[in-house]
């Protein structure tokens, strides 16, 4: 059984959706002079070729806008019909066919995998990392005016270090103008193209493999749902030095900050805070128990690869699953370092007792019910023997737990991004379903009609331009009002749905997902038009195409 709502094929069952797609199809644009023939760039004289008089010109220009709001009739006509097919935010998505009968062994991360933390989280670290730069690092004791600013930022943004600007990259390197923050507040666009003498960031200064900052690289991207603080501290300290007209280095400013992060981690601050009030931090809604349960039940072998200390895990899972919970894993590796975990092989697995005393004897076998440390990839592989696509291993950062396990070792990837299910229901809402469906119209017209050269068309034509930017601006600010959806830019994919699309097999809002899914399904990748292959539709139906293909691909 799937959740999966598949409210295009819906449309297409429906009577009223079959009416409305052939109204939407067979509103034929027709040309000065009443011809009934669609108006299609194959059918337009090449441009410059038409010479318009004044009167033939004034013509064109009424045709134009007669044309204009006849598409426009049709989108809202359409966008009745398409606000009644949603999108369900509990489906798991599929980048690659994947079959769940295939899979014999499940490993999971922890953070923001099996555990979900409420957003009283983010605003623990950077508070705790606030007052870190402020007594550890001598920053001004004025930062404390800044609180976090929950919804502020979004994952996968890039931070230049050495110009302090973060800002959103699609999967062509390209920087989305209008989401360049210097501290809290847009920088201009044309300063922006002043600086990067265009909107392109070459490869050599983006990041490495891990979108770490280092041999040169001047990019650093977020990755981490953990990095959401780091980016809105790194955005209130410049807006600070600035509103201060403080002369500072943004490289230390930067290195600071990510070192102040990373002491809320390493030195405990982070987990002692956590344990000492769960319900507070833990989201007890994600079902976690059930999936695991499901799991057991149906014979699966499951292990946990986890960066964080048992005694942090043992707390968690504890609230999550139950005491018991340790006898559902047949393997549970805490403290691995990932992403060295998948690479480094020098490492060797330590045993931990509960009382988390470290032994010293070689490991031999990976017992179900103990628990180990460190260790490496190439080691878990030859004592378990668990290869290949027989394994799914879901985590929530796409470089450090799933990048290495597709590229490398061909196991199976399931990505949890909990951002899904909000950007889905915004999709689903008539505001969203309205303004893409009449924006994909439009940019079809503009399209089209751009081969009308003389100055009065071309006027028209400048106007429906003018319209569809504020429309991209709308659709942006619908997500997020600084750095729009976390998967596109205006009509790109961003830098991080290229690497999703790449490193997860399948992805989904959290593990709950499973639980709508009986464990035989094939997850299949919708089959969308490359941009040279044609769709089955007419060609004026293109802007309608390419929405449908985006909202109901995704």
């Amino acid at each position: 059984m799937t959740p999966s709502s598949l409210p295009f094929s819906g449309l297409l069952r429906s009577k009223r959706g079959v009416n409305a797609l052939l109204r939407w199809c067979g509103g034929a644009l027709r040309s000065p002079g009443g011809t009934s023939s669609p108006v299609s760039p194959a059918r337009m004289p090449p441009p410059g070729a038409r010479r318009c008089s004044a009167s033939s010109s004034g013509d064109t220009t009424a045709w134009l806008w007669s044309v204009y709001h006849q598409t426009k009739r049709q989108s809202e006509d359409l966008t009745q019909i398409l606000s009644s097919n949603s999108v369900n935010p509990d489906t798991i998505f599929a980048n690659n066919e994947t079959s769940l009968h295939d899979i014999e062994i499940y490993g999971f991360d922890y953070d923001y995998t099996l555990a979900f933390y409420s957003s009283h989280l983010h605003t623990l670290i950077f508070n705790i990392a606030r007052d870190i730069l402020i007594q550890e690092h001598r920053y001004p004791a004025g930062l404390r005016e800044y609180e976090y600013i929950p919804d502020f930022v979004v994952r996968g943004l890039h931070y230049d270090v050495q110009k302090a600007l973060l800002m959103k990259i699609d999967a062509f390197h390209y920087i989305q103008l209008g989401t360049v923050y210097r501290g809290l507040h847009p920088v201009p666009d044309k300063e922006v193209i002043a600086m990067y003498e265009g909107s392109h960031v070459p490869l050599e200064i983006m990041s490495d493999f891990y979108g770490k900052s280092s041999h040169g690289h001047t990019m650093k991207q977020f990755m981490d749902i953990f990095s959401l603080p780091e980016m809105t501290l790194l955005c209130c300290v410049n807006d600070y030095f600035m509103k201060h007209n403080i002369d500072y280095e943004p490289v230390h400013l930067y290195k600071d900050v990510k070192e102040a992060i990373g002491d809320v981690h390493v030195k405990g601050i982070m987990y002692r805070a956590v344990e000492a009030d769960i319900e507070k931090y833990i989201c007890y809604g994600e079902q976690t128990h059930a999936v695991l349960r499901k799991l057991s039940e149906n014979g699966k072998k499951m292990f946990l690869i986890t960066n964080s200390p048992f005694d942090f895990v043992d707390r968690g899972m504890n609230y999550i699953v139950g005491k018991d919970w340790r006898s559902l894993f047949d393997v549970v590796i805490v403290q691995a370092d990932k992403p060295g975990f998948f690479n480094d092989r020098r490492k060797p697995f330590r045993r931990v007792t509960d009382k988390g005393v470290l032994l010293w004897d070689r490991i031999h076998h990976l017992e179900k019910g103990q628990i180990y440390k460190q260790g490496n990839l190439y080691e878990f592989l030859r004592l378990t023997g668990w290869r290949g696509s027989k394994v799914l291993y879901f985590g929530d950062h796409i470089y450090s737990d799933l990048a290495d396990l597709t590229l490398k070792h061909g196991w199976r990837t399931g990505a949890i991004i909990p951002e899904l299910r909000k950007e889905i229901k915004i999709m689903n809402t008539p505001d969203y379903v309205h303004t893409m469906t009449w924006l994909q119209s439009l940019t079809g017209l503009v399209e089209q009609m751009q081969v009308h050269r003389d100055p009065a068309s071309q006027a028209v034509v400048q106007q429906w331009i003018k319209e569809r930017e504020h429309m991209r601006s709308r659709t942006k600010d619908i997500f997020n009002g600084q750095f729009g959806s976390l998967f596109r830019t205006y009509h790109n994919p961003t830098y991080f749905s290229r690497r999703l699309s790449r490193f997860a097999d399948i992805y989904m809002a959290s593990l709950s997902c499973l639980l709508k899914y009986d464990l035989q399904h094939t997850f299949f990748p919708r089959r969308t038009p490359l941009q040279h292959e044609s769709p089955f539709w007419p060609e004026q139906t293109f802007p309608l195409i390419n929405w449908l293909v985006y909202r109901f691909s995704f």
